[in-house]
């Protein structure tokens, strides 16, 4: 019967030991390996090459980059880092909801948007351009464009932009995709495609277009790049902090030479933060 007895105690101490031990480990993992938390979730485009882009190896592109740098200075490390995808139209409703931390995905800072979330940076000054063969001397100007066969992707107002304010005998030509609108300009069916030069820079930086496009150097419009994060969030400051450090040690050119450099695209020099060109 002793015997029994404290059998029965010692187990009674092991079970104890052991629901300790247990409770000690889920606090350990909830601290997590680097940050300090657990994760922090960041909305980017899954399909721009040289901007952000969802491939079997990862996720690549110069937003990429800058998110990855500034999730780093914000105290997580990359395996701490959830991706989500944020398309176009998506992107201040999952501001809002709180789906995401912030946002790195060619967004554009505009009065429209700023009036429903905030933005960090600008971290970018891109510019509306057109893209054509390598060979191709006849694009020097805007106007240039009269009588080409200029790619429009459905679904996006670049384009037509060209079409109504510059170049009014533009032949638009509507193709689903940028990559089918790339195939279209290798084989000759088009002339030009146009969008934001940094997003041409990425298409044509990929590894089966190199050397066959070029940038025209436009400069149509100006394009500020800004990190998007929920109206009021504290994270603003702390994210024009990390964007300000990219930009002095040097990675935030390192960041452009790798994502963009294969186009021989020009880009303007780093912006600062709050200086958003009209």
């Amino acid at each position: 019967m002793k015997l029994r007895k404290v059998t029965a105690a010692s187990a009674a101490v092991l079970a104890l030991s052991l629901a300790a031990t247990a409770c000690g480990s889920d606090d350990k993992d909830d601290s997590g390996s680097s940050g300090g938390g657990k994760k922090i979730t960041v909305g980017i485009k899954f399909d721009q090459p040289g901007i952000g882009q969802k491939t079997p190896q990862g996720y690549t592109g110069f937003d990429v980059d800058v998110a990855t740098y500034v999730a780093k200075k914000l105290g997580y490390g990359e395996d701490q880092i959830e991706w989500k995808e944020s398309k176009s139209a998506d992107r201040e409703t999952m501001l809002k909801r709180g789906d995401v931390d912030f946002i790195a995905a060619s967004y554009s800072i505009t009065p429209e948007r700023e009036q429903q979330v905030d933005f960090a940076g600008p971290y970018l000054l891109a510019h509306q351009d057109v893209l054509i063969r390598a060979d191709d001397d006849s694009i020097k100007a805007a106007a240039d464009l009269n009588s080409k066969k200029l790619c429009s992707v459905t679904g996006s107002t670049s384009a037509q932009n060209v079409h109504d304010k510059l170049a009014p005998k533009a032949q638009l030509q509507e193709y689903p995709t940028y990559s089918a609108c790339l195939t279209g300009l290798q084989n000759k069916a088009i002339d030009a495609l146009t969008t934001d030069d940094s997003i041409l820079a990425g298409y044509a930086s990929q590894s089966q277009f190199k050397g066959k496009f070029k940038l025209a150097g436009l400069k149509m419009t100006n394009e500020n790049y800004g990190i998007g994060v929920k109206k009021g969030s504290d994270l603003k400051d702390k994210i024009n902090k990390a964007l300000e450090s990219m930009v002095s040690d040097g990675s935030w050119q390192k960041a452009v030479d790798s994502n963009f450099g294969p186009a021989n695209y020009k880009n303007e020099p780093a912006p600062k933060i709050g200086d958003v060109k009209s």
